[in-house]
């Protein structure tokens, strides 16, 4: 059961992966192409202004949940590095819940918005605005997770220092 979760979560993190992949390569391509196109040819493509923009949207949001995976966000400690053990893990459980409390409140936030978002289209593309700021919810409950897994292996004592 354990290693079939554990396989679980590393797809997961593939895919996530991969969405970031896309996501810079769409905007890397479609930027390029459209400049190069005003450049020669005094034209452009439509959604090439729209879709960079969306995807870097996506992109902001999965980096948070890979940043949050991977314990890569910047943070300052030089306050916590000076602490003890107990304090280290005392001032990380409070940052934890902290971060819990604020993507549950992301999720909220997006369940109150959620109609007017799907109401929304995109001026160009004419897609609903749900495809491009729903990703607010995969973020709000993958953060989430992942911050109660952590103080559940803070309070379990899985957590060194």
């Amino acid at each position: 059961m354990k290693q079939l979760l554990h396989s679980v979560i590393k797809g997961f993190d593939r895919l996530l992966e991969i969405i970031l992949v896309v996501c810079m390569t769409v905007m890397f391509v479609l930027v390029f192409i459209n400049v190069m196109m005003r450049l020669l040819f005094n034209s452009g493509i439509d959604i090439s202004e729209e879709l960079p923009r969306y995807a870097f949207v996506w992109m902001c949001f999965i980096g948070a949940i890979v940043g949050m995976r991977r314990h890569s966000h910047l943070g300052v400690d030089m306050v916590v590095a000076a602490l003890p053990v107990l304090g280290r893990k005392i001032c990380w459980g409070i940052s934890q819940t902290i971060m819990c409390i604020c993507s549950l409140y992301m999720l909220y936030g997006t369940w109150l918005q959620h109609d007017i978002i799907a109401q929304n289209a995109s001026p160009v593309m004419q897609v609903s605005m749900l495809y491009v700021y729903g990703v607010s919810y995969l973020a709000g409950v993958a953060i989430t997770i992942i911050c109660l897994v952590n103080l559940i292996r803070l309070f379990l004592g899985q957590v060194e220092e």
